[in-house]
Parts: C-alpha cells; structure tokens; sequence
C-alpha cells in the first residue's frame, strides 16, 4: 500500500509556491517550469502536478527550504495512518465502555425501584403472577433476570471496572494519536493481558464478532511489537529513529528525484 498517495488523496498534496510569481534553479526539487507550463512536486507522495502562471501572484518567489514543513513520508507515515486507525479503534471502546460504566451505575443507585418493576413486568409478560412459565434459562430475559438478582455492591464493582477500563482505552487513544512510544507500549501491553479472556470466551461460545474482534487486537499486538520494535526487538527505539530518519528531510527528497527532468 502505498500510504503516501492514500493520504494525499484524502487530504490533498503538498504544493509549495504554487503562487509564485517567479521560480529559480534553487526551487527544481519541488517546482520547475517548462514548455510554458509550471511543474509543482508534492512533497509528500512525489507526484508532479501541471499549473499555469499565476495570474495574480501572492508572493515574489517560493519559500526556502527552511521555512518549509516537510510532511510526514515513508515510514513515519504509515505509522501515523496505522497508530491514528488503532486510536480511533480504542476511542470506540472508551465512548463504549463509558456508557456502560454510567449506565451500571445509574442502575445500581435505583436497583431497589427497577427491580420491583422488572418483576411486575415480567411476571405480567409470562403470564403468571407467580413466576415464569416457562424456561428462563437462557435467551435475554434470562440476562435481565440474573442482572436483577446481583447484589448493588457487585454492581457497582462491574461499573467501577469499566470506568476504569474506559479510562485505559481512552489513554491509549489520545496517546496513540498523538504518536506517544509510552502509548505503544501502553496499548501492547493492556492488549496481550485481555488476549486469553478472548480466547477464552471464543472456546465457551464462538461467534463473528468474538472472532473478529480477536484477530483485531492479535493484529495490533503483533504489529505494536515488531513493526514499532518494542522492547528493543529488532533494534528497539533507535532502530526506529534511524528508518524514520531515512524517510523524512530533504535528503530523502533528493534520493527521491529522477534525474532526467527538465531543470
């Protein structure tokens, strides 16, 4: 997958001096003019782009180069495209889980009231004011029977769980969107401890979205720790370091830039 393309056709290329009002022999590796048109390179995914002379410049000349963002290539891109699609993955759970965290609790400060009138309705749904008439043992009345008959502290432990799961999940999300290696490491770790619940609950009752849900996170643990290198696999951090290095600058422009254009 080419993510530089990917990227720029969601949000666009990166053009420098598109504007100009005249262009020099400094400015080739990303703007160049011939056979009266104007050739301006995307920084980013380093296609080159046909414009006409702008017929009302908004600056003299391009900026130089160190006035210019270089935006994001190569390695550190699909890392930003990879690490921005797990965060939005665990910011569903953190919205998730925080809902149900609320919700729990909300049920057990009212557990008294709701459990008396779960009972009136369910009884009136059987058709007996006695009881079920019928097996109950399964199925979603069952679910709600059982969650009717837990005591308010256990309740309460079951929300302050997933409060303090949500609040995990959504640590990891804010870190990985903003490209922490803490949150690598946070999101790795939190994901392989929950990795033999799942498989678990795939042997006790296997259904799509268990399965899904699985490989999902295997993927993402996998990835966390062989393509970011944690703890210190293949290299560790500066190993890390160095390919981004490779990737980013001016220098991987220039290794970048076929020869045979016109300058």
């Amino acid at each position: 997958m080419n993510y530089e393309l990917l990227v720029c056709g969601v949000e666009g290329h990166e053009l420098v001096g598109v504007g100009a009002a005249e262009l020099s022999s400094e400015d080739a590796l990303f703007a160049r003019e011939a056979d009266g048109l104007r050739w301006h390179r995307c920084l980013r995914c380093d296609s080159w782009l046909p414009f006409g002379r702008p017929g009302e410049p908004t600056a003299a000349r391009p900026p130089a180069r160190h006035e210019i963002e270089l935006p994001a290539r190569g390695k550190e891109l699909r890392d930003h495209v990879v690490l921005r699609v797990i965060a939005i993955d665990r910011a569903i759970h953190f919205v998730a889980l925080s809902v149900l965290a609320v919700a729990l609790f909300l049920f057990a400060s009212h557990e008294v009231q709701l459990r008396r009138v779960f009972f009136r309705v369910a009884n009136a749904v059987q058709g007996s004011s006695g009881g079920p008439t019928h097996d109950t043992n399964a199925g979603f009345l069952h679910s709600l029977t059982h969650l009717f008959t837990l005591q308010s502290t256990t309740l309460y432990a079951v929300a302050g769980a997933a409060a303090a799961y949500a609040l995990l999940e959504g640590a990891e999300a804010v870190g990985l969107w903003l490209y922490r290696r803490w949150a690598e490491y946070l999101t790795f770790v939190a994901t392989i401890v929950f990795l033999p619940y799942e498989v678990w609950e795939l042997a006790r009752s296997a259904s799509v979205f268990k399965g899904l849900a699985f490989v999902v996170n295997l993927a993402v643990a996998v990835y966390l720790l062989f393509a970011k290198r944690l703890f210190g696999l293949r290299g560790g951090a500066e190993a890390e370091r160095a390919l981004r290095e490779r990737d980013s600058g001016w220098v991987a422009i220039e290794r970048a830039t076929p020869y045979d254009l016109p300058a």
